[in-house]
């Protein structure tokens, strides 16, 4: 897939060091760097090993590779019918503004498509208004009724036990 000379293609084995280098980009932006653990061992083995946890794509202007996608597949049990779950887009700051972004989520959008999905969704943080302002001039809907929980670390751990 092409836009404005960008080519969308799935990420492969061999693309894990871009894939964490993306990764630490998304961190660094989102001021969330002391949080990734990640190694390109354990992305080799999760997204690319006997059960893939996930699948990514990559964007190229040319050689050089300028944004990434990060999505699973998820289950709405009131559509009866899975869906695509983006878990991180980002695209490098110079090359923001181009229309890569909305090329990345085309190519995703087609992609559910294709896989009969009921929907493509995924979170914002709340004080990122450019992709904000970005989401809704492409028509997506902020699920404000919603409040996201999570369990991680030692609360995980407790409650397993």
């Amino acid at each position: 897939m092409e836009s404005a000379a960008l080519t969308i293609r799935p990420a492969t084995a061999k693309d894990v060091p871009l894939i964490l280098h993306f990764i630490r980009r998304l961190a660094e932006y989102e001021r969330l760097a002391h949080e990734v653990t990640a190694t390109e061992d354990v992305l080799r083995e999760t997204l690319f090993g006997r059960r893939p946890s996930a699948e990514v794509i990559l964007g190229y202007l040319g050689p050089q590779p300028v944004g990434f996608a990060l999505f699973f597949h998820n289950f709405s049990t009131f559509l009866g019918r899975p869906g695509i779950y983006l878990e991180d887009l980002f695209i490098e700051e110079d090359y923001r503004r181009r229309g890569f972004g909305r090329a990345m989520l085309r190519h995703l959008a087609r992609l559910a498509l294709e896989r009969n999905c009921g929907r493509l969704e995924w979170w914002v943080l709340d004080w990122n208004r450019p992709a904000i302002d970005f989401y809704r001039r492409i028509g997506a809907v902020p699920m404000s009724d919603w409040t996201v929980y999570r369990l991680s670390g030692a609360a995980l751990q407790r409650l397993a036990e």
